[in-house]
């Protein structure tokens, strides 16, 4: 028998497995890349010690020129044999050749980088503005705590005793955990983030600065006045937060709820919806169904989602504006709850990332005396909205007994006198940082300090996205002279009625996930049934299933798994590394079998090759989800299955076309012949 003269790596199979080669290459590229920390003490380094080359730095406004660089300073300043830690600074230098005072950014939060600030070039004309690294967030040292993440992702609700169980205990095993690897955790408070400011401005060698900050970082900024007053020049704060305010307080809610009644009250949409809003809010919040069809609502999520929803007046917090947030309680009382379903959810997979939670807990013992009081004061039942930020985000209390204490929580935990030109600016609508706090409990200490109230303005993102012009005016104005010039600004126009509505959103969404999951159940079924009829497929329809349309499947798949989760798995997280292997690896895998098989192959090799290619497009999405965090890891995953199934699939091929094949029988030929 002459063998066959079919060559094993045919052009279409050498293409396959060099674009398998390269989906491999960029996986493990995505996995260093994502997993290397740029930022390090460098060997023989001091504490002060700062390092910097020339860079760019990205903005709204496209690239600027700018220093990048390392400073390193002593984790705990208290202990004179403290380790050494490193942050991150970046320089975005002037246009002027002749800067006035330098501008050191400080961002809110807790537990976010300081990092990004793209709006840098507002103020980069004749200034250089410079960035920061908080430490415990964007230096060497992180204090996330995945134990604490995890509790929050398998939460059966937000508000209440279980999640506060866990999430004490998620905390009190992350602080064990980095103490137990070196990490001293007294020193990551906010006056040892001042000084690391200050040791900036030193070793950039700036006589004085000024501070631009925003809602948790004007707390920091509060306490670099008080602290070094010498090297400030002036100070605007956005969204001031004063000591005692890292808890929202029941009656301060209360009192922005009455804000929007009043608003309600001449707005012809919400009059038709409501004669009393506050009412309608206070009996809907009482009263949150547990459905919206077969998909589950957590209560405390959505009353959690609400409240931040609510924080944000104009639409640069879209999809949880306060007009949309309001829309969706009033379609609730109406009967449809898929705008607190839409609440609920995106609660779920929001929180549990958007910050570094064991920095949450350090900046959150600042006002630990406050929460003492606060929890252990009896709750009233007569709130309209209660406070489940404060519930939710301080677990109840329970944070300051997880979290151990710092040798600084107590230094500034009152306010203070400062003769630091300051200007506080607020928007009247803010639920975050009401404005009331501010004037009552901070003013009278500023001798030499501004408020501003913007009217139709809530939070932060408020400010940056609103009348853009008449913003950097307003800073710029007041760095350069210290005065403060609205002229730019038009007041805010508040419309209750939303252009997209969050009930609208939900609708949407649920339709992408039955349509998607759909597709994939009916794909696979005629895929299955072109193979039983005809005996497989044709090699452009082949090969497009087991390239671009395993997207779909894999995407299909992950909506399925994660419909199941949303209406049967309360405590599943939304992102299980299970459900998500599980949910696209299966019919990626199956996709790619039904595109391989044809007809004339031995049935035993159809099972093998059904086999292998689900087990292996398991594996691979397995290992796809572990390249990135957060959705990315979605695309991860079905690029691994993919992988995964055709590699196996062409092994297979490749080890059946080498194995010699039998000889045929002789029949009817006699012995000798």
């Amino acid at each position: 028998m002459e063998p066959s003269t079919k060559p094993l790596f045919s052009p279409a199979r050498i293409v396959a497995l060099v674009l398998i080669a390269l989906a491999l290459a960029g996986l493990a590229f995505l996995r260093v890349s994502s997993g290397s920390s740029t930022v390090s003490v460098p060997e023989g380094a001091h504490a002060g010690q700062l390092t910097l080359h020339s860079c760019t730095y990205g903005t709204e406004r496209g690239d600027y020129a700018a220093d990048c660089g390392t400073l390193v300073v002593p984790e705990n300043r208290h202990d004179s044999n403290s380790r050494l830690i490193a942050l991150p600074v970046k320089r975005i230098r002037a246009l002027s050749s002749k800067p006035r005072e330098p501008v050191f950014r400080l961002q809110g939060g807790p537990g976010l980088t300081n990092m990004d600030f793209p709006a840098a070039s507002r103020y980069a004309n004749d200034r250089d503005v410079v960035l920061i690294g908080y430490r415990g967030v964007d230096g060497s040292q992180s204090l996330q705590c995945h134990e604490a993440v995890s509790a929050m992702k398998h939460a059966h609700d937000f508000v209440g005793t279980s999640f506060y169980d866990a999430y004490e205990a998620g905390l009190s095993e992350c602080a064990a955990r980095l103490q137990k690897h070196g990490v001293d955790l007294a020193g990551y408070s906010l006056p040892e983030r001042v000084d690391d400011f200050e040791a900036a401005r030193r070793a950039l060698g700036y006589r004085s600065i000024d501070l631009l900050s925003e809602s948790a970082g004007t707390r920091t900024a509060l306490i670099y006045a008080w602290r070094y007053p010498k090297s400030i020049h002036r100070s605007v704060l956005l969204g001031v937060n004063p000591p005692g305010h890292f808890i929202w307080y029941p009656r301060l809610n209360d009192a922005q709820v009455h804000k929007y009644a009043v608003l309600c009250s001449r707005d012809d949409w919400c009059t038709s919806k409501t004669d009393d809003l506050a009412a309608t809010l206070l009996s809907t919040t009482r009263d949150i169904p547990d459905r919206w069809g077969l998909l589950r609502i957590k209560p405390g999520n959505a009353q959690v989602g609400a409240f931040f929803g609510l924080m944000n007046a104009t639409g640069a917090a879209s999809p949880i504006s306060s007009p949309m947030t309001i829309s969706t309680w009033l379609a609730a009382e109406h009967g449809d709850p898929s705008g607190l379903w839409l609440l609920s959810t995106l609660a779920q997979l929001a929180f549990p990332d958007a910050q570094v939670t064991g920095d949450t807990a350090a900046v959150a013992r600042t006002d630990a005396a406050y929460a003492k009081r606060y929890f252990a004061a009896p709750r009233g039942e007569s709130s309209i909205l209660g406070s489940p930020g404060t519930d939710f985000l301080l677990a109840g209390g329970r944070l300051f007994d997880a979290w151990p204490a710092n040798p600084d929580e107590k230094l500034y935990n009152r306010v203070q006198k400062s003769k630091v030109e300051m200007l506080v600016i607020n928007g009247n609508l803010d639920f975050a940082t009401p404005p009331q706090a501010a004037h009552r409990e901070l003013m009278p200490y500023l001798p030499n300090g501004h408020e501003l109230v913007l009217p139709g303005l809530g939070h932060t993102d408020d400010f940056w996205d609103y009348q853009k012009k008449a913003s950097s005016h307003l800073i710029n104005t007041y760095l350069d002279r210290g005065e403060v010039d609205t002229s730019l600004y038009v007041a805010n126009h508040v419309d209750l009625e939303p252009d997209f509505a969050q009930t609208t959103i939900a609708k949407i969404v649920l339709a992408v996930l039955l349509g998607f999951a759909a597709l994939t159940i009916v794909s696979l079924l005629l895929l299955a049934l072109r193979v039983w009829r005809r005996g497989g497929l044709g090699r452009k329809a082949s090969g497009a299933v087991r390239g671009a349309y395993v997207i779909v499947l894999g995407l299909g798949g992950w909506f399925i798994g994660e419909l199941i989760v949303l209406t049967a798995l309360p405590t599943v997280a939304l992102d299980s590394e299970v459900v998500s292997a599980l949910s696209i690896g299966l019919p990626v895998g199956l996709g790619v079998f039904l595109a391989w098989v044809r007809a004339g192959r031995p049935a035993r090799a159809n099972v093998i090759g059904l086999a292998g290619a689900l087990a292996a497009a398991l594996v691979g999405a397995w290992l796809g989800y572990n390249v990135l965090d957060g959705l990315f890891a979605v695309v991860t995953t079905i690029l691994g299955a993919q992988i995964g199934a055709n590699l196996a699939l062409i092994v297979f091929d490749l080890v059946r076309e080498r194995a010699p094949k039998p000889a045929p029988e002789l029949v009817g030929v006699p012995a000798g012949a």
